[in-house]
């Protein structure tokens, strides 16, 4: 399988905080790969690089073969892209996020099909019609015309995914999609991305969920202060990991209560 994200020496720092520690990170194209990892050391800030929500200070990250953000010039010197370049590449990157960012004003159907209308340039009857297939898959039909406000948490979060989907993204990141749902819920949401998973779909999760990733994930990466630590396998990373960071942190986790991953 070839690259399709390919991640080389990206550090950043806030302040005096360094976040990302010379990052490489990669890929393969139809991989699911789960990164876990304590709060704070630097897992939501790779995705956001990534998309370059967040503009790394050093490094590159490539879609595709594609720089994003910032690309090296003639000489060898970084420089950063015109807005117009980055925003040929953003549209193969889904992005969802913890706490849904759904367009309040919008109701469900619009904040589905706003992005393949304005930024695919799709016409209105096509991603409409694109949109009620999703919803459909996702068991939401019945909520196409009503606002954000009007559904529950797991509701949200499958629109959220839909609308990620929607653009027909090459890979999609979720940055923690479960950590503002209830625990009664959560298993909904994760099954419906197992389905992705099996589908074939390029996927990134940053998750607590030791469960989905033992299950679901070709790769599990472990990320500390800011740094690959440990990389392989569930069964390598999770089960006998090498790493006694790793292992520390593995036992902090409730293993016993983990959320069960199984089909509808």
């Amino acid at each position: 399988m070839s690259d399709i994200l390919q991640v080389s020496g990206v550090s950043k720092c806030f302040g005096d905080v360094r976040v990302l520690d010379n990052v490489d990170f990669s890929v393969a194209r139809g991989e699911v790969v789960c990164v876990i990892g304590p709060s704070g050391c630097g897992k939501s800030t790779l995705l956001r690089c990534i998309n370059y929500l967040i503009e790394p200070d050093a490094g590159t990250i490539r879609v595709n073969g594609v720089y994003v953000g910032r690309e090296p010039d003639k000489s060898g010197r970084m420089r950063r892209q015109k807005a117009s370049a980055l925003d040929r590449v953003r549209p193969s990157v889904g992005f969802v996020f913890q706490q849904f960012h759904l367009w309040p004003h919008l109701k469900v159907i619009d904040n589905i099909t706003r992005g393949p209308i304005t930024v695919r340039k799709i016409v209105r009857a096509k991603a409409e019609a694109d949109a009620l297939r999703l919803l459909e898959r996702f068991g939401l039909s019945a909520k196409a015309h009503t606002y954000p406000s009007e559904l529950s948490g797991g509701q949200k979060q499958r629109v959220a995914i839909a609308r990620a989907l929607a653009m027909e993204p090459d890979l999609v990141l979720f940055d923690e999609p479960t950590s503002a749902l209830d625990p009664e819920i959560v298993g909904q949401v994760l099954v419906l991305m197992r389905e992705l998973a099996m589908s074939g779909m390029t996927m990134v999760v940053v998750t607590h969920e030791i469960g989905f990733a033992r299950q679901v994930a070709d790769r599990v990466v472990f990320i500390d202060g800011g740094r690959v630590v440990e990389q392989g396998t569930p069964d390598e990373v999770i089960e006998r990991p090498k790493n006694e960071r790793l292992r520390l942190f593995l036992r902090s986790i409730d293993l016993s209560g983990e959320t069960a991953v199984n089909s509808r």
